[in-house]
């Protein structure tokens, strides 16, 4: 069999099976303790339910969310991974992601654990804050890409960081 006809067959639409449209589709999985996708932080415009396991969340062009995959055999942990992704509006350039179609632009990509934990404690830094991390500066999430890839520690976001980004946002065209 070649594989075509097995999403039908499985009952559900899939990520191809989407309707196009303006919107970012990002497929979730969660089989508790072998596979586990999830939305950390992020504003979804629609949800979708195609089984127990899987749904599908969509994010209209500007949204900025934080994707994160884990999955494990019998022998521990084969992937820890977050990517944080900016949709981009139709016609702009963009970067394909596994399970997000059509892609967008990608702030940070960091995979294993001890750097996955460590974004994760940037979020929660930015969220102490009280800023939304989805409303913080695009480049902040490249600064810890960065810098994480750099094998340094990230400087922590701040709120003047934060009013100035709202500024600069504010004076662009």
């Amino acid at each position: 069999m070649t594989g075509i006809a097995a999403p039908r067959m499985r009952g559900g639409p899939t990520l191809a099976a989407l309707p196009t449209d303006t919107l970012t589709h990002v497929q979730l999985t969660w089989v508790e303790k072998k596979i586990e996708h999830w939305i950390r932080f992020g504003t979804a415009s629609r949800e979708q339910a195609i089984d127990r396991r899987r749904r599908i969340v969509s994010f209209r062009p500007g949204a900025v969310f934080a994707f994160v995959r884990w999955a494990s055999n019998d022998f521990g942990t084969i992937i820890s991974r977050i990517d944080i992704v900016r949709i981009v509006a139709r016609g702009e350039a963009y970067q394909t992601l596994p399970f997000v179609r059509p892609g967008g632009d990608i702030l940070l990509k960091i995979e294993g654990w001890p750097n996955v934990e460590r974004v994760l404690q940037a979020i929660d830094a930015v969220e102490r804050l009280g800023v939304d991390p989805e409303a913080a500066s695009p480049d902040y999430w490249r600064h810890v890409h960065n810098r994480l890839t750099a094998g340094h520690e990230p400087r922590a976001y701040t709120l003047d960081q934060h009013r100035a980004f709202l500024l600069r946002r504010r004076a662009e065209p």
